[in-house]
């Protein structure tokens, strides 16, 4: 059985979809990677499986550019000839299924969040709504990482309900993320892993820091993750601004998820909307206490005043007030909330549930 694994970053493949790709392999089948190349392309084939590159332009929306891109989906995979393709991200779950369709090669689809297009009702929305409904006539299944999103797709009529199922997010190899015993530190610290986006809650989060060391509060509030250059990033003048200020400590891009959870007190994710946040079960997993917005797929990952705080999104006001309630917490309701946070993602987001689904999709589509 040969599997194409499609994604828009090899970074993606490398970092959410490993043990899925070592799962198949262990089952005896043939795991091709297909997507653009970056820092993470030479890692993808020390797991076992072959890397093939393809161009995709993950940011531009103009028609003819994505035509281009259905296709060289069109050639990748008519040289690769698989048995099934696996596709992740709006482009290639929307133009390398319709390439697969074009050759007749079965697909299963994830749609891991709903992304920018959905949050802004702008005319691209529209359009991205016509191409999914389209392109969703085809697959064999589609995996939604929550059920609000799974909701929406068939209320808009852009999918069959009955090839539909839910998974739990990407989900987290419990077993390598051991937990960290917690101890409440001074300045405690709040860590934000994430792309600094503004969809991703960045200006409340600074907002939310402002409020806190006005109040007097010791603490340190810090971001860890990528920049991003488009219209829907934070600028990085801005970012080193706030720095410079002793607002936000800004980490960069950190490769050692582990240890930087393991570092800090809380974690917080002030998205607007998510598919299930890979940041937050990792947080989970290490035992940190979550603070993330009452919104679709953070929602899921997070039980209030258990394993941490929702809070109302877009207003950082109410992140600040569940920030300050954290800190306030003495050290032995932090270490609750830290156990009740580890078991929580180990009952409900081990990622074997995932490779289970994913083995038995393949495995229909392959006994047809």
């Amino acid at each position: 059985m040969r599997v194409v694994i499609a994604i828009n970053t090899a970074w993606n493949i490398y970092n959410f979809r490993r043990g899925l790709i070592e799962a198949l392999l262990s089952e005896g089948m043939e795991v091709i990677a297909v997507s653009p190349e970056d820092e993470y392309s030479p890692l993808i084939e020390t797991l076992g499986c072959q890397y093939v590159p393809i161009r995709i332009d993950n940011k531009g929306t103009n028609p003819l550019n994505d035509y281009s891109l259905y296709k060289r989906f069109l050639k990748v995979y008519a040289e690769l000839k698989p048995d099934v393709i696996l596709h992740y991200t709006i482009k290639p779950n929307i133009y390398g299924t319709l390439a697969a369709k074009s050759l007749g090669i079965p697909v299963i689809n994830n749609v891991s969040g709903l992304g920018t297009v959905f949050l802004h009702r702008n005319p691209i929305y529209k359009v991205a709504q016509l191409l999914y409904k389209y392109a969703f006539k085809h697959p064999s299944k589609v995996f939604f990482q929550n059920n609000d999103d799974l909701r929406l797709f068939v209320k808009m009529k852009l999918v069959d309900k009955s090839i539909c199922d839910v998974l739990p997010g990407s989900g987290v190899n419990i077993s390598s993320l051991k937990q960290v015993e917690y101890k409440k530190e001074d300045p405690f610290k709040f860590l934000m892993l994430a792309r600094v986006l503004h969809d991703k809650g960045v200006n409340e989060y600074v907002e939310a820091s402002k409020i806190l060391k006005e109040k007097g509060y010791n603490c340190k509030v810090q971001i860890a993750g990528a920049l991003d250059s488009s219209s829907m990033g934070i600028p990085s003048l801005q970012v080193k601004e706030w720095h410079n200020e002793g607002v936000i400590e800004y980490l960069g891009e950190v490769r050692n998820v582990y240890g930087i959870l393991s570092d800090c007190q809380c974690a917080v994710l002030p998205s607007y909307r998510e598919g299930t946040p890979k940041s937050l079960l990792e947080a989970g997993a290490v035992g940190r206490p979550i603070i993330a917005t009452n919104v679709p797929g953070c929602k899921e990952v997070v039980v209030d005043k258990e394993t941490g705080y929702l809070c109302r999104h877009k207003s950082a006001t109410d992140l600040a007030d569940k920030m300050e309630k954290m800190l306030l917490l003495d050290e032995e309701h932090l270490k609750k909330m830290s156990n009740n946070s580890r078991r929580f993602i180990e009952e409900n987001f081990d990622e074997r549930f995932v490779i289970v689904k994913y083995i038995k999709a393949i495995k229909e589509i392959e006994c047809k």
